[in-house]
C-alpha cells in the first residue's frame, strides 16, 4: 500500500514536471501552424507583382491604343486621355475607399451581402506586414486596383467622341462607387451575395465585362448618337494602333486571368493556357463568320474576335479545361460578331467602340458558359459533386442581377452628370471640330 502511494506520488511528480515541457512543445507546434498558414510565399508574390504589371499594361497603353485607333483622327487624344484619366482617378478612389467597400466588413448581417464597410478606409490596418493568403495584403490590394481601373477605362469606349471630359470623369467616379464596388463585393467577397450563392467568376466576367459593357451601352443611349451616325461612314483612323492595342491586351490578359489564381501554381498554368486557346478560337470564328456573311475576313474583325474570346474565357479561366476553352471562345466569336454586325444596327444605339457587343455579350456568353465548361464530365474543374443544371441557374441569376444593377446605376449617374454640367455632351461645333482640339487644345497629327 505504502509502495503504491510512493509510486503514485512519483508518477504525479513526473507528470507535473513534464507539463511545462509539454506545454512549450504544444506552443511551438501551434506557432509553426500559424506561421505556415500566414506565411508569405515569395514565388506567389513575385508572380502576382508581375501579373499586376501585366494588367496595368492592358489599360495603359493597351486599351488606350485599341480605342485610340478605333476613333477618328480628330478624337484620338481625347479618348486616350479619358483612359489615362480614368485609370488615375480610379486608382486614387480605390485606395481611399474602394478596397474597403469591396473586400472589408463583417462576414454576415446588415448590408454585408451587398457592400463592405469603411474599416480599411485609406488602407487603414493594411501594412507591409499584413498577409492575405500567401501574399502581402498590399499586393492583393494593388492587383485588385488594376481590375477596377481597367473596368472604368473600358466604359470610355461606349461614350467616345461626344462627351465632355469633366462629365466623363464625374460619371465614372459615381458609377465606380455604386456599381463596380457592390458587384465586386457580391462576387468576390466571402460575405457577398453571389459568392455565397456559388456563382463562378474566376477573373471578372461579371464584375468587369458585363458590368462595363452594360454601363457603356446604357450611357451611350442616354447620351445619344454621334453626329452623322448611320448616315455617314465613321471609320477607325488607324488600324495599326488597333492591332498593337489588341496585342497588348492579349499579353496583359495573362496577368488578368492567370494572376487570378493568386499564386504561381497549376491553376495559374491552366488559366494561362486557356488565355491562349480561347481567343485564338474566337478570332478564327469571327473571321469565318465575316467571310460567310460579308464576303471577307477583316483584320479588324480578327483582333475584335480575339478580344471577344479573351472576355469570354475570363470568368471560366480557372474552371474550364483546354477543350472547353476552345469551344467557349468559338461560341463567343460568333455571338459577338452577331452583336456588333446585326444587333447594334437593328437597335440603332451608338455604342461607339462596341463595348457592349464585345465585352457585354462576350461576358454574358462566358459567365453562362462557365456553368457548362466547368463540369468535370466535360473536362472542367468544378467540384466532384458538380451539378451543371443548378450552376447554370445560379450563373444566369448573377448575370441578370449584374445587368440590372449596372443599368440602373448608369442611368442615375448620367442624369446626375447632366444636371451638374448643364448637359453631358459637347457642343455640335466642338463635336464637328473634334475633341482633341476643342477639349485639350492639341492635335494628334500636325
Amino acid at each position: 500500500m505504502k509502495m503504491n502511494k510512493v509510486l503514485g506520488s512519483a508518477a504525479l511528480a513526473s507528470l507535473l514536471l513534464a507539463l511545462p515541457a509539454f506545454a512549450q512543445e504544444v506552443a511551438v507546434d501551434a506557432a509553426e501552424v500559424v506561421e505556415e498558414v500566414a506565411s508569405i510565399d515569395t514565388g506567389d508574390t513575385a508572380w502576382m507583382i508581375v501579373s499586376t504589371l501585366l494588367v496595368i499594361m492592358m489599360t495603359i497603353p493597351g486599351v488606350a491604343l485599341f480605342y485610340g485607333g478605333l476613333v477618328r483622327a480628330k478624337n484620338v487624344l481625347s479618348v486616350v486621355t479619358q483612359v489615362f484619366g480614368a485609370f488615375s482617378m480610379i486608382a486614387l478612389l480605390w485606395v481611399a475607399y474602394g478596397y474597403s467597400l469591396a473586400f472589408s466588413g463583417p462576414s454576415e448581417g446588415g448590408l454585408s451581402a451587398f457592400i463592405g464597410d469603411f474599416s480599411n478606409l485609406f488602407l487603414a490596418n493594411v501594412t507591409p506586414d499584413s498577409v492575405s493568403g500567401t501574399l502581402p495584403e498590399l499586393v492583393f490590394v494593388v492587383f485588385q486596383l488594376t481590375f477596377a481601373c481597367i473596368t472604368a477605362a473600358l466604359v470610355v469606349g461606349g461614350i467616345a467622341e461626344r462627351m465632355k471630359f469633366g462629365a466623363v470623369m464625374a460619371f465614372l467616379a459615381i458609377w465606380f462607387t455604386f456599381s463596380y464596388l457592390p458587384i465586386a463585393h457580391m462576387v468576390w467577397s466571402g460575405a457577398g451575395l453571389f459568392f455565397n450563392m456559388g456563382a463562378l467568376d474566376f477573373a471578372g466576367g461579371t464584375v468587369v465585362h458585363i458590368n462595363s459593357g452594360v454601363a457603356a451601352v446604357v450611357a451611350a443611349i442616354v447620351l445619344g448618337p454621334r453626329m452623322g451616325y448611320l448616315k455617314e461612314p465613321i471609320a477607325p483612323h488607324n488600324l495599326i494602333f488597333v492591332y498593337v492595342g489588341a496585342s497588348l491586351l492579349w499579353v496583359g490578359w495573362f496577368g488578368f486571368n492567370a494572376g487570378s489564381a493568386l499564386g504561381a501554381n497549376g491553376l495559374a498554368a491552366q488559366a494561362f493556357l486557356n488565355t491562349i486557346t480561347a481567343p485564338a478560337a474566337a478570332g478564327i470564328a469571327w473571321a469565318i463568320g465575316e467571310k460567310i456573311t460579308r464576303g471577307h475576313a477583316s483584320a479588324l474583325g480578327f483582333v475584335s474576335g480575339a478580344v471577344a474570346g479573351l472576355v469570354a474565357i475570363t470568368p471560366a479561366a480557372g474552371f474550364a479545361g483546354t477543350f472547353g476553352s476552345i469551344v467557349l471562345g468559338a461560341v463567343a466569336g460568333f455571338a459577338c460578331l452577331w452583336a456588333v454586325v446585326s444587333l447594334k444596327p437593328a437597335l440603332k444605339y451608338d455604342d461607339s467602340l462596341d463595348v457592349f457587343g464585345i465585352h457585354g455579350v462576350g461576358g454574358i456568353v462566358g459567365a453562362i458558359g462557365t456553368a457548362i465548361v466547368a463540369a468535370p464530365s466535360l473536362g472542367g474543374f468544378g467540384a466532384e459533386d458538380y451539378a451543371m443544371g443548378g450552376q447554370l441557374v445560379t450563373q444566369v441569376l448573377a448575370v441578370v442581377v449584374a445587368i440590372v444593377w449596372s443599368a440602373v446605376v448608369t442611368v442615375v449617374a448620367m442624369l446626375i452628370v447632366k444636371a451638374l454640367f448643364g448637359g453631358a455632351r459637347v457642343s455640335e461645333a466642338s463635336e464637328s471640330d473634334g475633341l482633341d482640339l476643342t477639349t485639350h487644345g492639341e492635335r494628334a497629327y500636325n
